[in-house]
């Protein structure tokens, strides 16, 4: 039965990143920044 899981790439290929790390990278600062904008905004509007 272990042997159904065995897989014959390496698994230094399987872990290789595909993506976009520029594109990541942006994205994630972007959500980070309209986060924080909501926050101070939302605690403006509500005066917290």
């Amino acid at each position: 039965m272990a042997e159904h899981w065995k897989h014959t790439a390496d698994p230094a290929e399987i872990m290789r990143a595909t993506g976009h790390p520029e594109l990541e990278y942006a994205a994630g600062w972007t959500i980070a920044g309209l986060v924080t904008l909501g926050t101070i905004v939302a605690a403006w509007v509500f005066a917290i």
